[in-house]
């Protein structure tokens, strides 16, 4: 017969069937690669890639990087803009660019003054910025430190020193207040001047002032005092916070070393190119993806996967950014640039999901507009009413003073935002890669998980599991036989024949020639010698008796025949991951309902949920049925996740609640998932959910706490009980609290 050579592709799907492996090629996969699908819920705003990155300079004001955002999503030429006050970045998507920044730029001047915007450019470019940015904001806050110091130093050596004579003690406090609220008091004017009230600026002013004004003045001066000071550590701490998240997943290298003619030459990292070859020397990480081309060592991948056990890596192996080298000395040879790379992907990850914002987050957003001008309102009737009625203007003023100073509303617009972004920083160092404050919003109200199988519940590598012989025929002769004709194929099972022929040291011959049969087999010549490798139909059509077969209870099989007489079966299953029963009971501990869709037999399918612990089942599924069922299954329990290998799951990964992706095939998952599992391992699923719970539990926490201590104080100050003090914590002491215990979730084992 003629010899038949397909293509790959279709050589893939073909040669499955003849396997008698009723799913699709390599596992029951539909191999469209549908990258260009969304998830219905992530973030609508930035549809296409024609976006800007600006850095946002000297906002340190939350409320007021909301009320940026809002005015610039206003412009008609803007069609998303996203301010992130915890990485000071814009980024913006518009219909024409030209003239924008000074439009933008001239918002902000508007509603905060001194913020200014830059353009990115390329990441290195923005890198170089930020480090300038951070530069000159160390520099305004060694000013601001001086200015706390000496007016605090004043003010206490006045007030509970008693070293300044009574004679200037009015004198001291004008000088100490001007030390401390200078800057303030001419920001609230500049606003004023430009149509702007209700910021903590002109609130600051006019309460301090208006204590002025009724002769308490050291209560104005202690006020501005402590204000300063905690405004002063919420932003240490907002900024200690942020450094560890972004230093816990910037694993970006400055310089590579770089090989040429055994000679290494230290170069930046964003000047190497692909086939450039890199030396790494022991306690270095792999600065870019490539291939190890000679040396053997072993990588801690924790970094970038959470997964601590070391791997060994040897020449010809790929090796990812990030991981460190801990044991020998290796040559690498560059396959993807810097901005290519995993470390990379990994931080732009982690920063557009800080961009992505809750539900919670926009509420609070939008509570805040309401919320202040509210308290000044009836800070106005607290001062006018009951002085009316009582006569007592000075105790009512001092009362809506108060007020005033609790009316800010930075607490709550910080709180929740950095909640999310510490969740977020919280799972990259397990490996958990979330795509923002959505989908850890969609984590925690999922009722089931659905997962796919192979490369999700199980490893996606297939074995040999047993070898069933016919009389007279040994397992290793069965073995020679069919891995010698399966050579010839390059499906998954094929080359788990033959790679466990290898094992075993048995010497292949390849046939001279062969044919496909669709949807049956393979039939290898070797001279005058047919071997049949394939499913019962195959075997059928030459008439070969199979009163020795018997069929096998999961797995997929390869019948095998010589010059038409029966030899045996080789039965070869996918393994289950090792963590998958775990997980499974993890998940089912939280509540929830775990659920499998599959391409593959539905006797296999069974047989692998089974062991793991699954609880319901779905076989023999085509991609556009695998999403009817996930639509069954969410108005059997409630919203759903699904967890596959974000390549050729896109339609149910668009159709789920939460749509996750194991990071085999990570650079189409991080594109495609809300949720990417770097280390492919099945725990990760019920420690995402956990985190997710978490992350929320504290915002919310945060949000309660600020608007209760708020509330009692505003209450307690109607009653003549709370002073301008109390007012000052329930503003920047409530802040600080927020941003302590939102960072708490960075020390939490999950």
């Amino acid at each position: 017969m003629k010899e038949v050579v397909k293509n790959p592709h279709e050589h893939c799907h073909e040669e499955h069937k003849h396997h008698h492996h009723e799913g699709g090629c390599c596992g029951g996969h539909d191999h469209h690669h549908e990258e260009h699908y969304h998830h219905e819920h992530e973030e609508k705003e930035h549809k296409g890639k024609n976006f800007k990155v600006y850095l946002v300079k000297n906002l340190d004001c939350a409320n007021c990087g909301a009320k940026i955002e809002r005015a610039l999503n206003e412009l008609p030429e803007v069609e998303a803009a996203t301010l992130t006050f915890t990485t000071k970045k814009l980024k913006v998507t518009a219909k024409d660019y030209k003239g924008l920044l000074e439009k933008m730029q001239a918002i902000c001047d508007k509603i905060e003054d001194g913020v200014v915007l830059e353009e990115g450019g390329d990441r290195e470019a923005l890198v170089a910025k930020e480090k300038a940015a951070q530069a000159e904001a160390s520099s305004n806050n060694k000013q601001a430190l001086l200015e706390i110091v000496v007016g605090g130093i004043i003010f206490i050596a006045t007030e509970w020193l008693g070293v300044v004579p009574e004679a200037y003690h009015l004198y001291a406090l004008i000088f100490a207040y001007l030390l401390l609220g200078g800057r303030i008091v001419l920001a609230a004017v500049k606003n004023i001047a430009k149509g702007k009230v209700f910021d903590e600026n002109f609130l600051m002013t006019v309460a301090t002032l208006g204590a002025f004004a009724i002769q308490a003045w050291e209560e104005a001066v202690g006020v501005m005092f402590f204000y300063r000071v905690g405004e002063y550590f919420e932003e240490r701490a907002v900024e200690k916070s942020r450094g560890q998240i972004m230093a816990a997943v910037d694993m970006r290298p400055e310089v590579v070393n770089l090989l040429v003619d055994n000679e290494v030459k230290v170069i930046p990292a964003a000047d190497a190119k692909v086939g450039d070859v890199l030396l790494v020397r022991v306690g270095d990480r792999i600065p870019l993806d490539g291939v190890v081309v000679d040396g053997e060592s072993l990588l801690d991948t924790s970094p970038v996967t959470g997964e601590p056990v070391p791997v060994k890596r040897v020449r010809g192996d790929e090796v990812v950014s990030g991981c460190v080298n801990t044991s020998a000395m290796l040559t690498m040879r560059v396959e993807k640039v810097l901005e290519e790379s995993m470390v990379t992907k990994i931080l732009d990850s982690v920063e557009n999901a800080a961009a992505s914002k809750p539900t919670v987050e926009k509420f609070i957003t939008r509570f805040s507009r309401v919320y202040t001008p509210c308290v000044v309102a009836a800070a106005i009737l607290t001062a006018i009413v009951p002085s009316l009625v009582t006569g007592d203007w000075e105790k009512w003023i001092y009362a809506a003073l108060t007020f005033l100073v609790i009316s800010c509303p930075c607490a709550l617009v910080l709180s929740v935002p950095l909640a999310f972004f510490s969740g977020i920083g919280a799972g990259s160092k397990y490996g958990i890669l979330f795509k923002g404050g959505v989908a850890i919003e969609g984590l925690r109200k999922i009722a089931a998980v659905v997962l796919d199988k192979t490369g999700t519940v199980t490893k996606g590598n297939f074995v040999l599991q047993k070898l069933r012989v016919a009389k007279g025929v040994t397992e290793q002769a069965l073995l020679q036989i069919c891995a010698g004709a399966e050579q010839v194929s390059t499906h998954p099972i094929a080359v788990s024949v033959v790679d466990a022929a290898q094992e075993r040291g048995l010497h292949l011959v390849r046939p001279d020639k062969f044919e496909e049969l669709a949807g049956e087999g393979l039939v290898a010549y070797y001279g005058e010698d047919v071997v049949l490798c394939g499913n019962t139909k195959l075997l059928e059509r030459f008439g070969v008796s199979l009163e020795d077969y018997r069929e096998v209870e999961s797995g997929s099989e390869v019948l095998v025949a010589k010059n038409f007489k029966y030899l045996g079966q080789l039965v070869i299953n996918d393994t289950l991951k090792e963590d998958a029963k775990a997980a499974v009971a993890m998940l089912k501990a939280q509540g929830l309902v775990t659920a499998m869709l599959t391409g593959d037999s539905k006797r296999e399918a069974e047989a692998i949920a089974k062991e793991a612990g699954i609880d319901e089942v779905r076989a023999k599924l085509l991609p556009q049925e695998k999403l009817q069922e996930l639509n069954r299954l969410r108005d059997k329990y409630g919203p759903v996740m699904f967890v596959g290998d974000g390549i050729n799951d896109a339609p149910v990964l668009a159709g789920a609640n939460v749509g996750a992706a194991m990071g085999s095939g990570a650079d189409a998952a991080i594109e495609a998932a809300d949720v990417v599992f770097m280390n492919s391992e099945m725990t990760s699923i019920p420690k995402a959910i956990a985190l997710a719970k978490e992350t929320t539990r504290i915002a919310w926490q945060n949000v309660g706490f600020a608007l209760g201590v708020k509330a009692v104080i505003m209450v307690a100050g109607l009653l003549g009980y709370a002073s301008m003090w109390a007012a000052v914590f329930a503003d920047t002491g409530v802040a600080m609290l927020c941003v302590l215990n939102s960072i708490r979730i960075l020390y939490k084992k999950f």
